[in-house]
């Protein structure tokens, strides 16, 4: 009988406690591991979105001008984008701290929008000469690229808000995986070395060392990513949560006031101005129109972000009165919003640089051969440990106060 038989065996016979951990890491372990080879596995080219993303580009280049040239008037490239598509409507504008990139993200109408997010399409523009450098089509129109379909996999498996809690059960089963196996992990090693790999001894038991020792050094890491993917799948509902308190709230003085029409509407750049002028400490970085699903009918959303390393994930709204263009106030975002925001770095491992991004990829490829090893020695156990397992799966588990 192995060694990993006779742990087991003892499991099963004088730890109660041991052995609750033991079937939960092990069950928990199997219901979620197809699905978070899935999510780690479209997670990879996510961490390095960006660089693909650039690599794939189709765009016109930009234009080599001076240095200190400053940016078109965003009005400019509204107007622009109105003329390439009349009767439509602006959803938002966004300008890139990075590059010298405007987007400009257009629907067919509020109602189409609100219907179906992916009817938005947008109009890239070179920031410095106001030239039009792509132009895209509805999300999924001409097919999902690559970085599309690897995106919509790993949120939500193209089913929505119903996949998106379904991934985040899925990550809390790992997170279950996760604490189980360190409670099981320190019995098991206590008569062996750290980082111990017994390669001498029958094939399953290698792989079983080489997953724990794998599976502990990543700890910390598959914690932290867990947590984080927990955090991500709930921002749909987290959103609508703050529409419908601080939102409405904050609105509930201007119901019954008539929405402004297109014409009505004031210079969105001189509203991008008036929150730079106001926020000197902040970069702003994009204008969302009055009637968009998560902002006002009533204001533009001008959204800004710190310039310090942390607080560049952190991004505050402030309301601009759509029709004067005055200032109205800056919005003071919930701590679960906050905790949303600081989770997206953190889960994709895009805040510090390439090296970071190695390190995140590297440690992904380690937890899907953590992920494949625990599927091998789950369907490659002895028809003993089967029948132990059928056995305690029907017998009553001791009591929290029962002896060890």
């Amino acid at each position: 009988m192995s060694e990993q038989m006779v742990f087991e065996e003892r499991v099963y016979e004088r730890k109660p406690a041991l052995r609750r951990w033991l079937f939960v890491h092990k069950w928990s372990s199997l219901i979620c591991t197809l699905f978070l080879l899935l999510i780690c596995i479209t997670g990879l080219p996510l961490v390095l979105r960006d660089e693909i993303d650039n690599l794939l580009d189709d765009a016109l280049p930009y234009a080599d001008v001076a240095a200190g040239t400053p940016n078109v008037s965003l009005d400019r490239v509204v107007e622009t984008g109105r003329k390439l598509y009349p009767g439509e409507t602006v959803v938002s504008v966004f300008v890139d701290d990075d590059e010298p990139k405007i987007m400009v993200f257009m629907a067919s109408s509020w109602e189409a929008f609100k219907a179906n997010r992916r009817s938005l399409h947008s109009i890239r523009f070179d920031a410095h000469t106001g030239d039009v450098l792509k132009q895209t089509k509805p999300f999924g129109e001409d097919g999902l690229t690559f970085l599309q379909l690897m995106l919509s996999l790993h949120r939500d498996l193209f089913a929505g808000l119903a996949g998106e809690l379904f991934l985040g059960a899925m990550a809390l089963l790992f997170i279950a995986a996760i604490v189980s196996g360190i409670a099981i992990y320190g019995p098991f090693m206590r008569k062996l070395d750290f980082g111990t790999v017994r390669a001498a001894r029958s094939r399953r038991l290698k792989w079983l060392d080489l997953h724990n020792l794998l599976g502990v050094v990543t700890l910390g890491w598959a914690l932290v990513v867990g947590l984080t993917g927990v955090i991500n799948e709930l921002s749909t509902p987290l959103f609508a949560l703050w529409q419908q308190t601080d939102v409405r709230a904050m609105l509930a003085p201007l119901q019954g006031k008539p929405v402004p029409q297109t014409s009505e509407l004031s210079s969105p750049q001189a509203a991008f101005d008036t929150v730079k002028a106001a926020f000197p400490d902040m970069t702003t970085t994009s204008v969302v129109y009055p009637g968009a699903p998560f902002g006002s009918p009533f204001h533009y959303v001008v959204w800004t972000k710190g310039k310090e390393p942390l607080t560049s994930r952190l991004f505050s709204p402030v309301l601009v009165d759509a029709r004067s263009g005055a200032l109205v106030s800056a919005v003071t975002m919930p701590w679960y919003l906050r905790a949303l925001e600081l989770s997206r770095p953190l889960h994709f491992g895009d805040y510090g640089g390439m090296p970071l991004k190695i390190l995140w990829v590297v440690l992904d490829l380690v937890t899907i051969f953590v992920l494949g090893s625990g599927l091998y020695l789950w369907f490659a156990r002895s028809p003993a440990a089967r029948t132990r397992e059928q056995s305690a799966a029907v017998m009553p588990l001791a009591s929290p106060g029962g002896a060890e």
